[in-house]
């Protein structure tokens, strides 16, 4: 296990990935909460983009907790999931509430809204150095493979249990950002590259992978993303990004492929979300905008 530590953090101190939200030395907690609340189900490269902006926005919780709704979805545009604002914003508020510090340990953080256990993990190791292991898709893909578990059907305890005994306890944050870089440009779902890999010499995968390639799955019948509720729901609050701040709109009529009662219908569910207000004929706006 140390040679296998070793290995990995000495190509990580060589090849990580220069990324905005990326932190030396004393990193800020807040600063990496929002990078990675950014970072579920986003892109990396995406979120490098949009990071820097968002913070010298809302530098701080009470920032953020203190912001329009609307000012918030406005700075969000391009990150998708729009619901991950308002539950970053929620979670900013309750930060307030208990002293305005990013709390340190696991359970006081999943308990802010939009964050589950692996941003609570990945939190707790980045920012205050605690020695436990965030699993999302790829680490958990990368673990499988290094033990020869199945990734797919591995118990989530087991599969956390060897996240945690794998930490570097002194490297705890460059550990967790060592599994994610090794997992997003050598490990990767289909065609890994084994013969680069740092810690091939451990991995019970490394003999396979280069005579049978992990194929990505075939996405035959798929249905098309502009078919989707969250296309519909993107092009909503997108437009609502592009007229001024507590303008209405109103839709009232087909939107792409979707038919009027599935437009009402993703209104009604923003406005549940907190993320659009709707006027009495139904109108919408940017949630916590005034005219």
């Amino acid at each position: 296990m140390v040679g296998l530590r070793a290995a990995l953090l000495a190509w990580f101190d060589r090849n990580a990935r220069a990324l905005a939200f990326r932190f030396e030395r004393d990193p800020d907690p807040w600063a990496v909460l929002v990078s990675e609340v950014m970072a579920q189900q986003t892109q990396v490269a995406r979120v490098a983009e949009k990071w820097l902006a968002f913070m010298g926005r809302f530098p701080t919780p009470a920032a953020l907790a203190s912001a329009p709704t609307g000012d918030v979805i406005r700075a969000w545009q391009g990150l998708g999931y729009n619901r991950r604002a308002i539950d970053l914003q929620r979670a900013a508020r309750a930060i307030v509430l208990a002293g305005g510090r990013v709390p340190e340990d696991i359970d006081s953080l999943q308990a802010l809204p939009g964050v589950g256990p692996y941003t609570a993990r990945a939190v707790a190791a980045i920012a205050f150095g605690r020695p436990v292991g965030a699993v999302d898709v790829n680490v958990r893909r990368v673990l499988g493979r290094l033990t020869g578990a199945d990734p797919a059907a591995a118990p989530q305890r087991e599969m956390q249990a060897a996240a945690d005994a794998l930490v570097d306890p002194a490297r705890a944050g460059d550990w967790t950002h060592a599994l994610m870089d090794l997992g997003a440009t050598i490990c990767r779902p289909a065609r890994p590259e084994c013969d680069a890999c740092p810690v091939r010499t451990w991995c019970s995968f490394a003999g396979v992978a280069g005579v049978r390639p992990n194929p990505a799955p075939g996405r035959r019948g798929a249905v098309p993303f502009e078919a989707t509720t969250r296309w519909l729901r993107g092009r909503i609050v997108g437009r609502l990004c592009g007229v001024p701040p507590g303008t209405t709109v109103t839709f009232d009529g087909p939107l792409g492929l979707h038919a009027p009662e599935a437009v009402s219908a993703a209104l009604a569910s923003l406005a549940a979300d907190g993320i659009v207000e709707l006027d009495a004929v139904g109108a919408a706006r940017l949630a916590g905008e005034q005219a």
